[in-house]
């Protein structure tokens, strides 16, 4: 296997590192504006040179990973493409779900491969098991040669593969934000609700069930099908109590409307509820 050096090292940078590492790979370098974190990541990855030079650091990898916020990928290869071994046939990922590969280009001119490797998961602290990558889905773009370097990555790390075309990251971006960031901007406005009946810390405990059980639902049933609740019951008058109930939370009258709208569009291609019926409750909606 390859020698891999990882310039960020952050929550994804070292949760990789660290998953790498248990697969076999060898990790070299990793890199970081901070030697204390560094080597905080180093420890927990278990191997490596803890460094403050991403130059010196990307020497030591025959694959390098880019794991820094979007904002600075750009600044990072236009300062890597100035180092003066020789990048021909390295491999160079990103690891954006949004930007392109064509943002290594400076490296791509050096001779190196170049592709973007988004894993579809989220990585809430440095200290995430490998197991987290199992099984998970991960996006990838870029050249031929980095494309099936990063294929094998994927299939070491028990993931699956799929390409993904430039123009279309920025959608697909969105999908995953969507996915996971609003819902748990979701999570919050509901556990807000209970607090303003007195529930405070147990909050989050009461809906928890109800989540997992409709997560469940989805991964057995599929998306459309676990649709439940009064909207797709054809229940005005529930829909009409929650309206009124949330006119003490403009914010979360209009989320909760925009959202009722988009049920009933489901509940219509799914044949669930009568035209009549949901021209009814669109109705109720509009007029709040």
């Amino acid at each position: 296997m390859m020698d891999i050096a990882i310039i960020g090292a952050g929550r994804l940078g070292t949760s990789l590192g660290h998953a790498l590492r248990k697969k076999g790979y060898t990790i070299k370098a990793i890199s970081c504006k901070s030697i204390p974190s560094a080597k905080e990541s180093q420890k927990i990855i278990g191997e490596g040179r803890a460094l403050t030079d991403n130059r010196e650091a990307a020497s030591k990898g025959e694959i390098v990973f880019i794991c820094v916020p979007d904002e600075e990928i750009e600044k990072v290869a236009r300062e890597l493409s100035h180092s003066d071994f020789n990048w021909s046939e390295r491999h160079v990922f990103h690891c954006s779900g949004l930007l392109p590969s064509r943002i290594l280009s400076p490296l791509r001119k050096k001779g190196a491969w170049t592709a973007s490797f988004h894993p579809v998961q989220s990585f809430p602290s440095k200290r995430t098991e490998e197991s987290q990558f199992k099984g998970i889905y991960f996006g990838l773009e870029g050249c031929a040669e980095s494309l099936s370097s990063g294929k094998e990555i994927v299939r070491h790390l028990g993931g699956k593969a799929f390409i993904l075309e430039a123009s279309d990251k920025p959608l697909y971006h969105a999908a995953c934000s969507i996915a996971s960031n609003s819902f748990v901007v979701l999570l919050e406005i509901a556990t807000s609700l209970l607090h303003q009946m007195g529930f405070k810390k147990e909050s989050f405990q009461i809906l928890f069930p109800l989540v997992k059980g409709t997560l469940h639902n989805v991964k057995k049933f599929n998306i459309e099908p676990s649709l439940t609740g009064p909207l797709v019951r054809g229940d005005r008058r529930s829909i009409e109590k929650h309206i009124q109930a949330l006119r003490c939370f403009p914010l979360y009258q209009e989320i909760y409307i925009t959202l009722a709208k988009q049920t009933l569009e489901i509940a219509r291609k799914e044949g669930k509820l009568s035209s009549q019926k949901i021209k009814a409750l669109m109705n109720l909606l509009e007029d709040k």
